[in-house]
C-alpha cells in the first residue's frame, strides 16, 4: 500500500463540464481504471479560489504511487473508453506532475 503522505505522481485535471450527464458517465467508466492503478483522490470538485490565471469549473487532483502508474492508468484500455466520454462532455487540461 502507498504511503498516504508521499506520492510519486499527481494527475491534475482542470475541466469545464459542458454535458453533465455524459460527464457522470465518464466518472463511472473511469472508476475501475483508477481503482486498478491505486489512484487516491485528493481533490475532486469542491470550492476553489482563483488567485491567478483563468479558472475552470472543476478541478481534480489524483495521487499515484509513481509516474509509471499514472501513465499506465491514462493509457490503459479501461481509461481510454472513459476518456472518449470525457472528451465529449468537457473541455480542459490534464497534466502529470512528479511528486517529491
Amino acid at each position: 500500500m502507498m504511503d498516504q503522505g508521499r506520492f510519486g505522481a499527481y494527475w491534475i485535471s482542470r475541466m469545464d463540464v459542458l454535458d453533465a450527464e455524459t460527464y457522470r458517465a465518464y466518472i463511472a467508466a473511469a472508476g475501475p481504471a483508477f481503482e486498478r492503478y491505486g489512484a487516491v483522490f485528493l481533490a475532486r470538485g469542491g470550492r476553489t479560489e482563483v488567485l491567478e490565471g483563468t479558472a475552470r469549473s472543476r478541478n481534480i487532483v489524483i495521487a499515484f504511487a509513481s509516474m509509471d502508474e499514472a501513465l499506465a492508468c491514462y493509457n490503459c484500455e479501461q481509461y481510454a473508453k472513459a476518456r472518449a466520454l470525457r472528451q465529449k462532455a468537457a473541455a480542459g487540461e490534464i497534466i502529470l506532475v512528479e511528486g517529491v
